[in-house]
């Protein structure tokens, strides 16, 4: 029998290394105690999973240290009902079940830091047909007959940016790993690094075959320690094991991997703006043309993918392009990884064909809403991307039907939310976002976002005014066409994509001062129901600003000048007593 406990950052932060030291505790039979990465199940951390020796898996969900004892039990006794409570539920297994998994099929399974069990997995099997069995031309065909598009937002062709790079001329050639997840909400690359680093560097080996580079690196975000970690380890296996560094499997192609810590900018998310940092300067976009094939990492032709492109490489390579072209849609095809966050029962990461719809995501594999609240609108693509409303959820996901909604598919983040969003206050989060991370390179999205953002924030303070909304829509506009880089063109896309189809609710917040989501707190005030209130004390009792006032049994009132609006008395209540409006 074998013990494995989920150790993905998720898992980590719920206390699953506690539950893995509890169990070093615990006399387990013989069974061997193992980690593995994130399966996906965010929502249901930590997470153990049991491995009977016929295969068969028991998987334990939110597990505490103090179950320790009941896993260790059921290794003894073999008497599943000590566990019975911590099974996961026939529900939550549809989460899985309804997913395709391709990119993250070794994510949760193995352990991320023990190279035999990539290996035993398939792993550097396709590395090895790619540089033994193919050359650099068929290798980029069948990743052209596949269709695999970019992951990293854009969804362009990956064969035509590896053919670029190889026919450009130059005996130093650089491949490289764009692994600064900047969008809120988004988490698809960070999981793949942590629970399945050498499939990362198997995919980057074979582009870099695919294009005559010798040098690879990687491009993370310095605030995943996790991922670095695990990284570092994984090259330093592959490279003892000659996987990585000189003369891979006899054949004379040799190519070494680093690491750079980026500080997490957004802008870095655009290629030459990386390749720019990568040198040690600010990261901020260069003019195109020449394009990185041509002229990229010092001045050299390079290649940059994300790492949900690579992530496919090695199963392509393996299985066939036509394999991959199976899944999906004509214009979009093989398998798209989303991290799905907010108002979703069953949030986590989900890998679907293209071709599913947004209710499949939202509703078949995540459950539904939280509360059983009404779905209102889903941001797709995040800070770069737009809202698609309830009417939409029907929408088709590919690149060409999310596209024409107003969002993006972007690199994989879909925000869901309920009934009680405001959707000019996600507006300005979103601006608030872009306009912090703007390089300032460019006047139109530097002074653009910020004049965006300065309306957005008055029209949630109760000060807008008429015309506003039409100015903030030929700001979008402007940004759009005058922008240097994708960040800037794509920044006004969840502000034009909430005017278009939640336009009354900016005009109810313009016109009537008044936030029909009951969420901007300048708009709204706070009501005691004397019918309803029992005198319990309770939220007088919760108010840091004692602005309730009543006596014990008897129903209380609120000083509207006093309410800083908090709304502690309002999720305390327990009577309904108390209303916004």
């Amino acid at each position: 029998m074998r013990i494995v406990v989920g150790q993905g950052s998720c898992g980590i932060a719920a206390g699953a290394e506690k539950v893995r030291k509890a169990l070093l505790n615990e006399e387990l039979n013989g069974s061997s105690l193992s980690i593995a990465g994130c399966i996906g199940m965010c929502y249901l951390e930590p997470i153990v999973d049991i491995y009977a020796d016929d295969g068969e898996v028991k998987r334990l969900v939110k597990v505490t240290a103090d179950d320790a004892g009941k896993i260790a039990e059921y290794t003894c006794t073999g008497d599943e009902t000590v566990i019975s409570d911590l099974l996961v539920s026939e529900d939550d297994r549809q989460f899985l079940e309804k997913q395709t998994r391709i990119a993250l099929r070794r994510c949760g399974i193995i352990n991320p830091e023990e190279l035999d069990e990539f290996v035993n997995a398939e792993g550097y099997a396709a590395l090895k047909k790619a540089v033994c069995d193919m050359t650099p031309e068929e290798v980029i065909e069948t990743i052209k007959v596949s269709g695999l598009a970019g992951r990293g937002g854009a969804g362009f062709p990956t064969w035509f940016k590896w053919n670029a790079a190889r026919q450009s001329e130059g005996e130093v050639k650089y491949l490289i790993c764009n692994a600064d997840e900047g969008d809120p909400g988004a988490f698809m690359d960070r999981a793949v690094i942590e629970s399945d680093p050498h499939n990362l560097i198997e995919g980057m080996l074979i582009a870099a075959y695919a294009i005559g580079a010798q040098h690879a690196v990687v491009y993370v975000r310095a605030e995943y320690p996790l991922a670095i970690k695990r990284l570092e380890r994984a090259i330093e296996q592959a490279t003892a094991a000659g996987y990585l560094g000189d003369n891979i499997f006899g054949t004379g192609f040799s190519c070494d991997m680093t690491i750079k810590k980026g500080a997490g900018a957004f802008v870095c998310g655009e290629e030459t703006a990386l390749i720019e940092s990568l040198e040690g300067h600010r990261g901020m976009p260069r003019l195109k043309p020449p394009f990185p094939a041509q002229s990229g990492f010092w001045r050299k032709p390079s290649n940059i993918n994300n790492v949900e492109t690579f992530a496919n490489v090695g199963w392509i390579i393996l299985n066939g392009g036509e394999a991959f072209a199976a899944m999906g849609t004509e214009g979009s095809k093989g398998t798209k990884v989303f991290a799905v966050t907010g108002k979703v029962k069953r949030s986590g990461l989900v890998e679907i064909p293209m071709g599913k719809t947004l209710r499949d995501v939202i509703f078949d594999i995540g459950g539904g809403m939280k509360g059983d609240k009404a779905f209102k609108a889903v941001q797709m693509g995040g800070p770069s991307g737009g809202c698609i409303p309830a009417e939409l959820i029907d929408t088709v996901i590919d690149y060409k039907a999310l596209g024409a909604t107003g969002a993006i598919m972007g690199s994989g983040g879909m925000v869901v939310m309920d009934e009680s969003t405001c959707m000019v206050g996600m507006a300005k989060f979103f601006l608030d976002f872009t306009a912090k991370e703007s390089c300032g390179k460019c006047i139109h999205c530097r002074i653009g976002t910020t004049r965006m953002l300065e309306i957005l924030k008055r029209i949630t303070e109760g000060k807008g005014k008429e015309g506003d909304i039409e100015l903030l829509e030929e700001l979008c506009y402007g940004i759009k066409d005058g922008a240097l880089c994708g960040l800037g063109q794509t920044a006004p896309n969840p502000v034009l994509t909430t005017i278009k189809y939640f336009r009354n609710e900016y005009e109810a917040h313009i016109n009537e001062k008044k936030c029909p989501a009951g969420e901007c707190s300048d708009l709204i005030e706070y009501f005691i129901v004397p019918d309803k209130c029992r005198g319990c004390t309770l939220c007088a009792r919760n108010c840091p600003v004692d602005a309730i006032t009543g006596e014990v049994k008897s129903p209380h009132t609120i000083d509207t000048a006093k309410c800083i609006k908090c709304g502690k008395c309002f999720s305390s209540c327990r009577f309904d007593a108390i209303i916004k409006r």
